[in-house]
């Protein structure tokens, strides 16, 4: 409930300011995830430092353009602050900023398979699958074309090593489903680091085909924590 001066009577903050702070965080991811640079300022004081020796690429599983405004709004009525991500937008660093779209080549909803594929190997996927085209493609991932340019390679995930979101930039199957298989690749890709969990997918006793990956991993000189 509000006041006639349009206060909330409960957290002491007027609809005007709530919706000041809505409309500037909108404003402030709109033309930044388009593309362009910070400011002038800070692009008369930045210095050539090379180029890059490393990429990381981070993905947070499921997050939009939309998802990160509502968080800044939800976080501006609650805390009265701004989120990390729209900081780092607004910061004063040089970088590149840009709006991908990850869409299925099949379906308005896009799934993981379709998404990570997407970034994976830079072509649109049906969902459920993993960098394979709807006739039988094979695309390569990102982490093989590095691979196999002589750079080192990894996956690092909270979920399964064997999910569709890492398997996206590494592996192909035609159902996101075959994590058996996608084990199997990795064994043969032979990345340098691999962090994750799917254990299952791994140990003979747990594999339709009881295969021991695990064992064939550390044949490879890996360390198995």
């Amino acid at each position: 409930m509000s006041d006639s001066n349009g206060t909330d009577n409960k957290k002491g903050v007027s609809r005007r300011e709530f919706l000041k702070s809505s409309a500037l965080s909108s404003l402030a991811l709109g033309p930044l995830l388009l593309g362009g640079c910070s400011t002038a300022a800070s692009k008369n004081s930045f210095k050539q430092r090379g180029e890059a020796k490393n990429i990381i690429f981070m993905v947070s599983d499921g997050m939009s353009a939309g998802t990160l405004n509502m968080a800044d709004l939800l976080k501006r009525r609650h805390q009265g602050s701004t989120t990390n991500w729209l900081d780092l937008y607004n910061s004063e660093r040089n970088f590149h900023r840009g709006l991908m779209d990850m869409a299925s080549l099949n379906s308005p909803v896009t799934d993981s398979a379709a998404a990570s594929s997407s970034w994976g190997c830079g072509n649109r996927i049906n969902n459920g699958a993993v960098n394979v085209g709807p006739n039988g493609e094979q695309y390569t991932p990102i982490n093989k074309i590095f691979s196999e340019a002589g750079k080192r390679t990894g996956l690092v995930t909270t979920t399964r090593l064997t999910h569709a979101t890492p398997a996206g930039f590494s592996a192909n199957v035609a159902d996101r489903g075959s994590e058996d298989e996608i084990a199997r690749q990795y064994l043969e890709q032979a990345y340098d680091v691999m962090l994750g969990g799917g254990k299952r997918h791994f140990r003979a006793d747990d594999r339709e085909d009881g295969n021991n990956l695990i064992a064939g991993f550390e044949a490879k000189d890996y360390h198995i924590a």
